[in-house]
C-alpha cells in the first residue's frame, strides 16, 4: 500500500473494528475490496468521495445512496467513515479500503485458528510463481480474462489453502493496481503478520533447518528485535553453508557465499 495518513486510516480502523466484531468477516472482506476495484474504475466518482472541499455528510449520504443495499451493513459504515475522513490523495481511499479488506481476511483466518497459514501460504504461493514463468505469465497477462485466472486459482489451490488465502491471492491477482505480484504479495503477508503484530523475516538455508534449529532462530530473533518474528524459510543451495535473514531492510548474512561476497567487495574496494 502506498503511504497512507495514519491519522486518517486510524480513523477508519477504528470504525471498522467496531462493525467488524459481529459481521460475517468473509464479507466484510470481499465488500471492501469489491469498492476499492470500484472506486479504481471510476476515478471521476473516486475523486468526488475524496474531495475535502464537499462535507462528510453529502459524501455519505452518496455512499448510502449508491452503495446501500449492494453490500453489507458493515461494509457500508466502514465505507461511509472511509469518505468522510480525509486523504491527501484520492487513491489514498482506495488504498484504504484494500488495505482494511486484507485485515478483514486475516481476522477470519485468525478467528479460525489459521492466521499462520495464511502467511506461510501467500509465502509459499510467491515461490512456486517465482518457480514457474509460464504460470506467473498466465496469471498477469492483461489479455487473459479474469474468470479464466479464478478458476485457474482455484483448481491450482482449492481446498489446500485456507479460504483467506484463496480470496486473497484472486483479489490480488485480479486486481495488482499497478503493482507487480511479488509486490502485492510482500505487502499483503506483512499486513497479515501485523494482526498479530509479527514481524516477518525470510530465512534461506542450503539445507532445510530443523524445528530445533527454527525454534532457537525465532527465539534469537524475538530477543533482539523485542517482537515476535514469523519466519518464511527458503532452501537454496546457492548459501553454500550457513543461512541468512532478511528482516525488512536489514540483512543478517551467515552464509559462505556471502562472507566470500563480502571479501570480493573489500578487495575491489
Amino acid at each position: 500500500m502506498r503511504g497512507l495518513s495514519r491519522t486518517s486510516f486510524a480513523e477508519v480502523e477504528e470504525r471498522f473494528n467496531a462493525v467488524a466484531a459481529t459481521a460475517d468477516l468473509g464479507r466484510l472482506a470481499e465488500d471492501l475490496h469489491g469498492v476499492a476495484v470500484l472506486l479504481d474504475r471510476e476515478h471521476g466518482l473516486r475523486r468526488n468521495l475524496a474531495d475535502p472541499a464537499r462535507s462528510a455528510e453529502q459524501k455519505a449520504e452518496v455512499v448510502r445512496s449508491l452503495l446501500g443495499g449492494k453490500i453489507s451493513d458493515a461494509a457500508l459504515e466502514t465505507v461511509v467513515a472511509a469518505v468522510s475522513a480525509k486523504w491527501s490523495r484520492s487513491p489514498d481511499l482506495s488504498d484504504a479500503l484494500e488495505r482494511l479488506s486484507v485485515i478483514a481476511s486475516a481476522a477470519e483466518a485468525e478467528s479460525q485458528g489459521r492466521l499462520d497459514d495464511v502467511e506461510d501460504e501467500l509465502f509459499r504461493f510467491g515461490r512456486i510463481v517465482e518457480a514457474n514463468p509460464s504460470l506467473r505469465l498466465a496469471l498477469v497477462d492483461p489479455a487473459i480474462p479474469g474468470e479464466a485466472k479464478r478458476q485457474l486459482l482455484a483448481e491450482l489451490l482449492g481446498d489446500r489453502v485456507a479460504p483467506a488465502s484463496l480470496r486473497l491471492i484472486t483479489q490480488l491477482v485480479l486486481h495488482l493496481r499497478g503493482r507487480s505480484l511479488e509486490r502485492g504479495l510482500d505487502t499483503y503477508i506483512q499486513l497479515v503478520a501485523e494482526q498479530r503484530q509479527q514481524l516477518v523475516a525470510v530465512v534461506r538455508s542450503a539445507v532445510p533447518l530443523s524445528d530445533a534449529q527454527r525454534q532457537r532462530l525465532a527465539t534469537w530473533l524475538r530477543t533482539t528485535y523485542g517482537r515476535d518474528i514469523h519466519l518464511n524459510t527458503e532452501v537454496d543451495p546457492r548459501v553454500l553453508g550457513g543461512f541468512s535473514v532478511r528482516l525488512g531492510d536489514e540483512l543478517i548474512d551467515t552464509t559462505i557465499a556471502g562472507r566470500i561476497e563480502d571479501v570480493r567487495r573489500r578487495l575491489a574496494g
